[in-house]
């Protein structure tokens, strides 16, 4: 379901039960590029400007105001808050929580049930200075069940193992892990434990 506010691109598909475009009814439009795949249940708020080749699992939330690249993947039961900037090539696993004003880059992986805060100390009168950014670098890998807390940053290529709790900025090219997540090496210092690869991402430099 949409309304005269949704432009969707060519060769796109919008299943059953999905809302599009309407909250709030007298913003912006709503665009949505070529090829996308919208699955049942998914809601879509006013104000959003999504790439080609997107798409959206079942029961997926976007709320309004976000600027999505090319070639994003949001799993089901995801929600997106509004005003977020993210990139191309981008995986968000199911059951992620993103909330208000995180930048997320390019090549970001986003493993299931990750969840992101963007405030110290809730609920705070000056939430909307206060909340800004918790920032993703281009081709960051985030586990499973990770939590990244407010004003983080994770640098370039590095990789949160599953089940941490990120509470201050990591470094790029690292592998950090634990509650609080620490630094363990670097990324060109991992073993492929399976024996596939020499190291894991070795493929992204061919």
């Amino acid at each position: 379901m949409q309304n005269n506010k949704v432009i969707i691109g060519k060769n796109s598909s919008v299943q059953a039960f999905v809302e599009i475009g309407f909250y709030p009814s007298e913003g912006p439009e709503t665009i949505i590029g070529d090829d996308a795949t919208i699955r049942s249940h998914s809601v879509i708020y006013g104000g959003n400007n999504i790439g080609d080749k997107f798409q959206t699992g079942h029961g997926v939330l976007i709320r309004e105001g976000n600027i999505i690249g090319n070639n994003v993947s949001i799993g089901s039961h995801s929600v997106i808050e509004r005003e977020n900037h993210i990139g191309n090539n981008v995986r968000i696993h199911s059951n992620c929580f993103i909330p208000e004003f995180v930048i997320i880059e390019d090549n970001v992986w986003i493993g299931p049930s990750t969840t992101i805060l963007n405030v110290l100390h809730p609920p705070c009168p000056r939430f909307e200075d206060c909340a800004k950014n918790v920032t993703l670098k281009s081709g960051v890998k985030i586990g499973g069940n990770v939590t990244i807390g407010p004003r983080v940053t994770i640098g370039e290529n590095s990789l949160i193992g599953m089940g941490s709790v990120v509470t201050k900025d990591i470094p790029p090219n690292v592998l950090a892990y634990g509650n609080p997540a620490r630094v363990v090496c670097t990324i060109d210092e991992m073993k492929c434990e399976v024996g596939y690869f020499i190291r894991p991402y070795e493929w992204l430099k061919e």
